[in-house]
């Protein structure tokens, strides 16, 4: 897999925000294949002509079968001030996802406890006294309905718990296309029908907004998506 894997979104001297494309694993992986850091470090490497090994925070990351903005850090003073944003919880996270069904009410804040099943890899919906029990929050807003009886979803994320809008909607059974983990039983060409449509920060360094934002990809467009 080549950059081409990947979208720039907004680069400069702290920052480099990419678009990753379905199927790719953000960082992790231990066997020598590729993920979006290690092809995101070979970007950097070849454009600007570093020897050596470069550095690259990851903020933020996504399942590899979402799609959607990424954001890493080209130095360790950007990586410390922006993991401070996301943990103040004062980055404001936006998803799209296409949902089976057509999901009522139209509108909903979901607030659950989850936990991680590690022999499954899956999370689930538990008490809140459940050891390693976490708090997960979203809103969402159905910005339209699409063919096959499915809805479109705007979601606001306030929590970033592993695989939390999956299992969320999955448990008030309306599952994201695609995604059989979380008990879909409808297909998604690549991935999921899940895309991290837009990430608000505050820029590190300037000190000023800087909202990134993810192109949407050509199977949501096919599937009737026009936002």
């Amino acid at each position: 897999m080549s950059h081409t894997a990947m979208q720039v979104i907004y680069e400069d001297n702290h920052l480099l925000a990419v678009s990753k494309p379905a199927g790719l694993a953000t960082m992790g992986l231990s066997d020598g294949r590729e993920t979006l850091l290690t092809i995101a470090k070979d970007y950097i490497k070849q454009r600007y002509n570093k020897p050596g090994n470069v550095y690259l925070g990851v903020v933020s990351r996504l399942d590899a079968p979402v799609t959607g903005v990424v954001l890493l850090a080209r130095t360790s003073k950007s990586a410390r001030r922006l993991t401070e944003q996301f943990r103040g919880r004062s980055v404001d996270k936006t998803y799209w996802a296409i949902v089976e069904g057509l999901i009522d009410p139209p509108q909903a804040e979901c607030s659950d406890w989850i936990a991680q099943d590690k022999r499954h890899r899956r999370m689930w919906i538990v008490g809140p006294s459940v050891a390693g029990a976490k708090q997960a929050r979203l809103e969402y807003r159905r910005l339209g309905t699409l063919k096959k009886h499915t809805s479109f979803l705007e979601i606001k994320l306030h929590t970033g718990r592993k695989h939390q809008i999956r299992l969320q909607l999955a448990d008030r059974e309306y599952p994201i296309l695609g995604d059989r983990k979380y008990g879909s039983q409808r297909p998604w060409p690549t991935g999921i029908a899940l895309h991290a449509n837009r990430l608000e920060i505050i820029h590190p360094v300037k000190g000023t907004p800087l909202q990134l934002e993810a192109p949407l990809p050509k199977a949501w467009i096919d599937f009737g998506v026009n936002p």
